[in-house]
């Protein structure tokens, strides 16, 4: 997977869904989300015209169009994350430490209650180890942070601790509102917006690969990333008003990629149960599928018992396909979570009128179709914001390490050379870049662990 840095080449402008106009400068300061840069690498494979690449159909299995006229779905991204230089990353910090420049956790699950009022499965409360304090916590934690913090250990120096304003700053402007049709100016419309100013020396830094089967270039393989920056760089346009930045090969001595590495074995136990924890390092998307509710409780965790419906190896039918046994489920429960505050995902779709007659005769054609093709307002999620974190029993070692590598980003695998993504467990959007985590352990509080 390509290490690429995002250089912007002025102030970069990323607003949500909220509307913008009169008191409301429409949120365009916000850090991007993962949708967001996958969008940019889309559009930029496409205006790239490459020949000969794969092209599919659209729809979903067992409906799909005949025509074959849909380009790029290899392509899979994550980030973006602050980058200073070239090698110093930083993520979102863990919402279970909450000491201000400190990498010690702060919140733990406890049993003493006896009940709670917590909706199932969720059994015991997260409260805090430490007493009170108006003191504000860094947004932001770097690698080496996240390390000790995975580890177990305290990091307490300032510079690996950072609040949003000491690598950005927002800045505001006004505007005079468009009229779409006419091109001309709108009469009395006004605007005011907030734009992202990274300060120099700090990148976006993201991850992104494509490999597409019917294409070969000599120097660059099968992968369109690759090509698309000709091995070195190119010019990428992220997020709104067609804002330009540097996109750049990261010069990296080993193919690592710079993520946190979760734990894979030996987590404690606690009452003859395996105690593993999984922080979220970027969103995760979880929509309601049928009785089961979503939101912030993971679509592969049974809404009422909490047992985990994950499988310690492939599913029945890619086991037939590739010829190996099928996994089998991993013994292990939802007890407790920490999670922040939801964050809407949303977007704009923009189609074209010969674009929109067609969709109007195929669906004519199929009335039973199950999904459609608009422009317009795409549908907004509510994604469980990074630093988010889930607390599970396992019944054994082995169901622990199983379940870590079933959720870590690099699953089983914690090597120097880990340079592919194997997990994604956010149940929408994970080819985007959402669902990436590291396992660590837990404990509760005040109690005494056995081992």
């Amino acid at each position: 997977m390509n290490t690429i840095l995002l250089e912007p080449t002025d102030v970069l402008f990323f607003r949500d869904g909220r509307p913008m106009g009169g008191a409301s400068a429409g949120h365009g300061a916000a850090w991007p989300l993962p949708t967001v840069i996958n969008a940019a690498f889309h559009a930029a494979l496409h205006r790239a015209e490459f020949a000969g690449v794969h092209e599919h159909r659209r729809g979903r299995s067992g409906s799909y169009e005949e025509t074959r006229d849909r380009k790029f779905g290899s392509l899979v991204t994550a980030g973006p994350f602050p980058v200073h230089g070239a090698d110093q990353w930083f993520f979102p910090r863990p919402a279970d430490a909450a000491a201000p420049q400190s990498s010690a956790v702060t919140l733990t699950p406890t049993n003493s209650l006896g009940h709670s009022s917590l909706p199932a499965p969720l059994r015991f409360p997260v409260g805090s180890t430490t007493p009170p304090s108006k003191e504000k916590t860094a947004a932001w934690w770097s690698s080496s942070a996240w390390q000790a913090y995975l580890e177990g250990r305290n990091l307490t120096e300032d510079s690996h601790f950072l609040a949003d304003a000491d690598f950005a700053d927002t800045e505001s402007t006004y505007g005079i509102g468009m009229d779409s049709e006419t091109g001309t100016v709108a009469e009395s419309q006004f605007y005011s917006a907030h734009y992202l100013r990274l300060r120099d020396g700090w990148n976006l830094g993201v991850f992104a690969t494509a490999p597409d089967k019917n294409y070969h270039h000599a120097d660059h393989g099968n992968d369109l990333v690759r090509a698309l920056l000709n091995g070195h760089s190119a010019e990428i346009i992220a997020g709104g008003q067609q804002r330009v930045c540097t996109a750049t090969l990261a010069p990296t001595a080993t193919t690592q990629l710079p993520l946190p590495l979760g734990r894979t074995e030996d987590f404690p136990q606690h009452n003859g149960k395996f105690l593993v924890k999984w922080v979220l390092l970027t969103p995760a998307i979880f929509p309601r599928i049928g009785d089961h509710p979503g939101g912030s409780l993971p679509s592969w965790v049974n809404h009422k018992t909490g047992k985990v419906e994950l499988l310690d190896g492939p599913g029945k039918n890619a086991a037939a396909r590739r010829k190996v046994p099928a996994g089998k489920p991993i013994a292990a429960h939802l007890v407790a979570a920490l999670v922040g505050k939801p964050i809407p995902v949303t977007g704009y779709a923009i189609g074209t009128p010969d674009a929109e007659s067609q969709i109007s005769d195929f669906k004519s054609q199929i009335s039973n179709l199950k999904f459609q093709i608009t422009s317009g307002a795409r549908p907004t999620h509510l994604a469980v914001a990074a630093g988010s974190v889930y607390y599970f029993e396992c019944d054994s070692p082995t169901a622990a390490q199983s379940l870590a590598a079933a959720l870590n980003w690099h699953g089983s695998e914690i090597s120097n050379l880990k340079s592919q993504i194997s997990n994604r467990r956010s149940t929408l959007f994970g080819e985007k870049g959402f669902g990436l985590g590291v396992c660590g352990t837990w404990d509760f509080h005040n109690a005494n662990r056995s081992t």
